[in-house]
């Protein structure tokens, strides 16, 4: 299903005059509104090929219906992101999952949706069906050397389907660890593991970066061979000059200060990226803002602080992602949401004082400061959001219009209801 111009401008149209009265008061509220606008045209946040389908639990999963059967129909679902929000401009591909037969087709679709290819992802956190050799105890890091060489050959194939594509990056998220005191020799499996990712960096093109990803615990639950930012970091600082570390927001310990985190990343120039989600209690896979949206906010102002302190490109210079899990809700109705509270962090991060918080800071004026950021976080923004969307061509309602046309019970006539996404 594709949606027609004609329904954005229409439903645009609907909504123009309340939203110009909305734009006008915010603009009256934040001194540089024009520029926040224009950083979010530009800002795209990169769909997962995993999440366009319902997800699950240890216990069970509830397909929706009209789910993409292949990856044609998931590049497909993506451009009725894009073409809604227009800030959905990438898909991630997650291999063996999303393997192209043919990439010159699967490059055309992409390109007639609008999309770009974002970083590919390996898989050696299971056993494919025609897979030789198990990853039961572990992949990079196993004790057996021919194990680690199959992971090892796994990840430099993803490497070339991506150079096939045009994507740029490659993220490794590893599920090795340990579930049992004594299984596991920490320092040995450190050294493989960090071998194993020497030869898969070998492999990479001058141009490319790998992202090494943490997690602090799952499926493994004594041990994970990279288990926090510390681990990541040591990694990547031993690989070279490709290597970073990228941060799940939901691969942390409770209450862990992810916004401390990315500022020392990019203060060492080791941030590679995100993939943005948010949860109660672990990797809860949730929606991004629908939880902890305060916290989403922070890890923004360091984002924006960090990045303007080194020069970097907002929209370039680091990778963007959702990583979410669809248990209750419609998959693209969730990403929407997704997209749109990112876009609100984003935004109300741009609209901090900075001078004033640098003043508050070196003046040791905690109130000050305190209120510098929570007047920012409190600011709505929604205008501006919205704002950035019709400029881009997108809905200024992206999942009132995705509703009012039916989408998903359209997808459901198109494809099935029982209709299950390819790696799911």
């Amino acid at each position: 299903m594709q949606i027609s111009k004609n329904y954005i401008s229409d439903h645009n149209a609907s909504l123009l005059k309340k939203h110009e009265a909305k734009l006008s008061f915010t603009k009256s509220e934040i001194e540089n509104a024009e520029s926040i606008i224009q950083k979010l045209v530009d800002f795209q946040i990169a769909i997962p090929s995993w999440a366009l389908g319902t997800g699950g639990t240890r216990f069970g999963r509830f397909a929706g219906g009209g789910e993409p059967r292949s990856l044609e129909e998931k590049i497909e679902d993506v451009g009725l992101l894009h073409a809604l929000n227009r800030s959905s401009g990438a898909i991630s591909l997650h291999i063996p999952w999303d393997i192209p037969k043919d990439y010159q087709a699967i490059k055309t679709l992409t390109a007639q949706h609008g999309l770009a290819f974002d970083a590919v992802n390996s898989n050696t956190f299971q056993d494919q069906p025609d897979q030789t050799l198990t990853y039961k105890f572990g992949s990079l890091q196993n004790v057996n050397k021919a194990i680690r060489k199959q992971a090892i050959e796994h990840n430099i194939e993803v490497i070339k389907h991506g150079i096939e594509l045009g994507s740029k990056s490659l993220t490794v998220w590893l599920s090795d660890g340990s579930c049992f005191p004594g299984q596991l020799n920490f320092r040995k499996a450190y050294q493989n593991t960090l071998e194993s990712l020497q030869e898969i960096y070998e492999a990479l093109p001058s141009d490319w970066k790998m992202f090494v990803e943490y997690k602090a615990f799952e499926p493994n639950f004594y041990s994970m061979t990279v288990g926090d930012w510390g681990m990541s970091y040591s990694y990547v600082q031993k690989l070279g000059e490709k290597a970073y570390t990228l941060v799940d927001l939901g691969h942390h310990l409770p209450n862990a200060n992810i916004e401390q985190i990315v500022a020392l990343l990019l203060m060492e120039q080791k941030l590679g990226g995100f993939h943005f989600n948010d949860s109660k209690y672990g990797d809860d896979d949730l929606t991004a803002g629908s939880i902890k949206p305060y916290q989403l906010f922070l890890i923004f102002n360091e984002l924006v602080e960090g990045m303007d302190a080194q020069g970097m490109n907002h929209a370039s210079d680091l990778g963007w992602m959702i990583d979410a899990s669809h248990n209750v809700k419609d998959p693209l109705e969730d990403l929407l949401q997704s997209v749109d509270g990112i876009m609100m962090a984003y935004a109300q991060a741009l609209s901090v004082d900075r001078k004033a918080l640098e003043e508050a800071q070196e003046n040791n004026d905690v109130v000050k400061a305190q209120e510098i950021l929570q007047n920012a976080f409190r600011t709505d923004v929604r205008a501006l959001t919205a704002e950035a969307r019709l400029r881009a061509g997108g809905a200024l309602n992206p999942t009132g219009l995705f509703r009012s046309l039916d989408v998903r019970g359209n997808l459901i006539r198109e494809r099935g209801s029982k209709t299950v996404a390819t790696g799911l």
